[in-house]
């Protein structure tokens, strides 16, 4: 809150700080690439190796090796590289770190209506907007040479994530901060006016809706002497709970403490009604593979299940050339990150550190595991539905960089008119370009036995 004794900016006055950014960072200049004194885009994928399951790390390899869109998505570290070489603006918001097209979907929120937003926050940490935008707008590319579009449509399409992006950050500009605090991407506003859209996401969204803790129940459990146990399916699954002496008891005990109280009050107390039954390791995901992952399943007395999940948390990607997040813990990081960016998110999202007994203890954070959760099918889209999609993201991750940010100064800095849209593309362009070398150098890797990728 600014002090009663130092005036406001108004919002032209922040617009105006933003237009004059462009002098020293030219919009022009966000088209290029910097490629000079690169790192081995191969040798920063297995340092991050280095602190994950050695058992799981193939998986993650082969996993990144289906596609050049796949790469991307497990290659945030290489991108985050690439763009501390790269001009920056210094309008800080807080940045979602890894905003491509497979980390948007859509979840319940609290009033357990479907809505669509950011998914995925592991890399999230505060810093200048247009990382995320370009991560956005790259992934577009990416993916629209991957579903074998034209050059024309990718570019219709990489083109609207920016033009989506300018518009609901000029529509912020009216909007009170209680108001855009408020604001958010209701699936029935996207499927409103487009009979066509809404017959084709009716089999996602009724997917979406029937995944709860009761179809994760059905799913990844079976009775054992009349007791719900986790199914054992090595690698992917496998159970904990049997393997657990006093000590790791004594720990997960101390830990889950730990997450009951980084929850408001009230949620906390949701958490007391339930009972633990089981726990299980579970790989998830492409660039996460590796990390630490498990699923607990709680149960109240009334026999209603409770599925979490709690991932490891790592020091973010963006953090070795934006510096600290600030934050004590990584797990807290995420948390604080998710809720900043997120109109309305989980309500158990929470953190903890996990004392292991045997080395360095381990940073985590909770979510429910199945939350109406889901997800646009990225590699299936056409032309049209690509563009409407990436226009929808763009405009998403301008809604969480309104309220994280100087969504004013932003505004100006991007400005009214479209040529700005036609930069992020060439940008767009020419890192799709990039990472299908840096693929290409992949496959290589595996198939010299520098890397081992197995699924």
């Amino acid at each position: 809150m600014a002090r009663a004794t130092e005036p406001t900016p108004t919002v032209r006055e922040r617009i105006e700080s933003g237009r004059e950014i462009r002098s020293d960072v030219p919009i022009e200049s966000h088209a290029e690439i910097h490629v000079d004194g690169r790192p081995d885009p191969i040798g920063l994928l297995t340092a991050q190796d280095e602190l994950r399951l050695a058992s799981l790390v193939p998986i993650r390899h082969a996993r990144m090796g289906v596609s050049a869109f796949t790469f991307y998505r497990g290659g945030a570290a290489i991108m985050a590289s690439d763009l501390s070489r790269g001009p920056t603006v210094g309008l800080r918001v807080q940045r979602c770190g890894d905003a491509h097209l497979s980390n948007f979907g859509v979840f319940f929120a609290a009033d357990r209506r479907l809505v669509f937003d950011l998914n995925d926050f592991d890399e999230t940490s505060p810093g200048s907007f247009e990382w995320d935008l370009k991560r956005l707008v790259a992934s577009v590319a990416v993916a629209g040479r991957d579903n074998d579009l034209s050059e024309g449509a990718i570019r219709q399409a990489t083109r609207a994530v920016t033009a989506g992006y300018r518009e609901v950050l000029d529509r912020s500009l009216t909007m009170s901060p209680l108001d855009l605090h408020y604001e958010r991407v209701e699936i029935e506003k996207i499927l409103a006016d487009d009979e066509k859209l809404r017959k084709r996401s009716r089999k996602t969204l009724a997917k979406a809706t029937r995944k709860d803790s009761m179809r994760a129940l059905r799913k990844l459990t079976e009775e054992v002497d009349g007791e719900r146990r986790i199914i054992s399916q090595p690698p992917l699954i496998v159970p904990l709970a049997g393997e657990l002496d006093d000590d790791d008891r004594a720990r997960m005990h101390e830990f889950f403490e730990g997450y009951r109280s980084s929850l408001p009050p009230h949620r906390a107390a949701v958490l007391d009604r339930y009972r633990f039954v089981d726990l299980a390791h579970k790989v998830v995901g492409v660039g996460s593979v590796g990390t630490r992952c498990m699923i607990v399943l709680l149960e109240s007395d009334d026999g209603s299940p409770l599925f979490l999940q709690f991932k490891e948390a790592t020091t973010s990607v963006l953090e070795p050339f934006a510096g600290p997040s600030g934050h004590d813990t990584a797990g807290e990081r995420v948390v604080r990150g998710q809720r900043a960016l997120q109109t309305t998110g989980d309500v158990l999202l929470g953190w903890s550190r996990m004392d292991t007994g045997r080395g360095r203890p381990v940073d985590y954070y909770f979510r429910q595991l199945w939350d109406g959760k889901g997800s646009a099918e990225v590699e299936e889209m056409g032309p049209k539905r690509m563009r409407r999609y990436a226009r929808t993201c763009g405009a998403t991750l301008a809604l969480a960089h309104a309220r994280t940010g100087d969504g004013p100064a932003i505004a100006g800095y991007l400005g009214d008119d479209a040529d700005v849209d036609d930069v992020f593309a060439e940008f767009a362009d020419r890192y799709a370009d990039l990472n299908e070398r840096d693929h290409a150098a992949h496959v290589e890797a595996v198939a010299a036995g520098r890397i081992t990728a197995s699924s």
